[in-house]
């Protein structure tokens, strides 16, 4: 049974930064990617990051890359997103994704299995 829990959401000013962490637990296999998505109000869930576990290769999302980064602990089976000069557009639940396999650190919704419960994160 996989679980995925998230923590480090908030309420932060324009130009702040947070941290996200994501937690996996029951993830069998040493082979595994893990990505960060996040919903606003009205819109779809987008991709914002993803890695796998055999690479340090990560697919950032474009609009992204100058501010958003992600790091992984492989041993405790944890994912970061840093997120710095956060602006009120950020603000969105944040959720945590993973499956198994190491093919591609994929920003489609539809190739995760596994979900955590979402952090919110709120930019004013």
């Amino acid at each position: 049974h996989v679980q995925l829990v998230e923590s480090g959401g908030g309420s932060v000013q324009t130009g702040g930064s947070l941290r996200l962490s994501c937690a996996a637990s029951g993830l069998t296999s040493s082979d595994y990617c893990m990505a960060w998505f996040r919903q606003a109000p009205g819109k779809e869930r987008e991709g914002v990051a993803a890695k796998c576990s055999d690479s340090s290769f990560v697919n950032t999302a474009d609009s992204m890359k100058d501010r958003f980064a992600i790091f992984a602990d492989n041993a405790k089976k944890t994912l970061y997103l840093q997120m710095n000069n956060l602006k009120p557009e950020d603000t969105a639940i944040y959720y945590c994704a993973a499956r198994g396999g190491v093919d591609w650190a994929s920003l489609s919704t539809s190739v995760y299995d596994y979900w955590g419960q979402g952090t919110q994160v709120t930019v004013s």
